[in-house]
């Protein structure tokens, strides 16, 4: 089973608390603009389907026992994925809100505590990807980053799957999609992510739901230059793939950490030719921060100087903004999010990778979320939206990306007080 990108944040937080100064603190910050800059350059390439929109990740990684997937396992909801889910075998943080879903699954958790079965959803459901989808579509979100793990070993077929239901249900709810891929413990990455493009990926660009930026098709790399054993890959490796996409007439997004311009923290050093040689950048950013005051710290030691290195070398910054992980309770019933949402547009960044929109591993999910604890299996000790003792509704962080969306867009002002009341 491929590994979440959790495997990276533990690594990295130590060196984020020294090179970002932030994770831990809890000081206030009021993040004035920074003295001295320049107003921000226009950003390097024009309106598009990444540029000057709401990206967000998806998973579409879950899977249950019995629902016709090539997997046919609890892929990704349970630790022993041939075992239903229970609360002794889990690897969820949040609890979903499935009561959209045609088909779901039984577990093996108690019963919510509303005497409801605690069921849950197949993301190789069509309906489910479809209800997916819609809700991106009644939010506001435009495109859709699909995550594409190493597709050459055992969990390939689905991964296959997953990219045509995605398809279908970008085409039907008028949503943008990419191919997102994920080079962690893909050893064989630099020739194989070569032909999976060439004899998969690559048709799927024909859809006129399929992602273009100044023409060409879109493309993300996730994970080249992260200072950990899981992505291995030398700059010269990089470099070639980076440069094989560019000649297959691809625009191409780096996912990269987030100390990518300093080449210290969770990045290694070196790799700085690498980076500059995408055409867009998303620094991760997920374990990083969980206050406003990290935030805007974030803003004005980080973000900042990576918009003022973007404008100057002609590449497009695009920040990931985060729900926040809500079983560390770092929502604050949206204003952590906001903020973010605030701090990114007052620096004109390109656009905004909402991270993410399915993780309900990571606790990071904007998708429909349990409201209260009478929506979580008994016992099981996961946080509601209402955590911090605001009511919430499930759809919550959906409405406020939406938001979000629209003041990247300037279709309202620029405003640091959240606009989305939580019901």
């Amino acid at each position: 089973m491929s590994i979440s990108r959790r495997a990276v944040i533990a690594s990295a937080l130590a060196g984020t608390a020294a090179a970002g100064g932030v994770l831990g603190s809890q000081q206030a910050s009021a993040a004035p603009e920074p003295r001295g800059r320049a107003q921000a350059a226009p950003a390097a390439s024009p309106p598009g389907d990444v540029v000057g929109k709401i990206s967000v990740g998806y998973q579409g990684w879950f899977a249950c026992k019995g629902d016709g997937s090539p997997i046919d396992s609890w892929w990704h909801w349970s630790q022993n994925a041939g075992q239903p889910p229970s609360l002794g075998n889990t690897t969820i943080k949040s609890w979903p809100d499935v009561r959209e879903y045609t088909r779901t699954f039984p577990t093996a958790y108690p019963n919510l505590n509303n005497g409801q079965p605690a069921s849950l959803f197949s993301s190789h459901d069509q309906q489910t990807v479809d209800t997916h989808f819609r809700w991106m579509r009644e939010n506001n979100c435009d495109t859709a980053a699909l995550q594409r793990f190493n597709p050459m070993g055992g969990e390939g077929p689905i991964r296959d799957a997953m990219a045509r239901k995605v398809r279908q249900s970008a085409e039907a709810n008028g949503r943008k999609f990419y191919i997102m891929y994920d080079v962690t413990d893909w050893r064989a990455m630099q020739s194989e992510i070569k032909q999976d493009w060439t004899n998969k990926m690559k048709a799927y660009t024909s859809s006129g739901a399929y992602a273009k930026q100044n023409g060409k098709p879109v493309v993300c790399i996730w994970g080249f230059g992260f200072a950990d054993d899981k992505r291995p890959f030398a700059p010269p490796e990089c470099l070639d793939v980076i440069n094989w996409f560019k000649g297959q007439g691809c625009y191409v997004i780096g996912g990269v950490p987030t100390h990518w311009r300093n080449g210290n923290s969770d990045s290694r050093p070196g790799f700085s030719g690498v980076y500059h040689a995408f055409n867009m950048i998303s620094p991760w950013m997920v374990g990083r921060m969980g206050t406003v005051a990290q935030a805007d710290q974030f803003y004005r030691d980080v973000n900042t100087p990576d918009q003022a290195d973007c404008d100057a070398s002609g590449i497009d910054y695009q920040p990931c903004v985060m729900p926040g992980d809500l079983q560390s309770r770092h929502r604050a019933h949206g204003d952590f999010m906001w903020r973010q949402f605030y701090n990114m547009c007052r620096l004109n960044v390109a656009g905004i990778y909402i991270s993410m929109f399915d993780e309900y591993n990571e606790g990071n999910q904007i998708a429909k979320t349990a409201e209260n604890g009478s929506q979580v299996p008994s016992g099981s000790g996961i946080w509601a939206l209402d955590e911090d003792g605001t009511a919430c509704s499930s759809d919550y962080y959906l409405r406020l990306t939406g938001d979000g969306g629209r003041m990247l867009k300037k279709q309202i002002g620029l405003t640091a007080t959240r606009p989305t009341p939580p019901r």
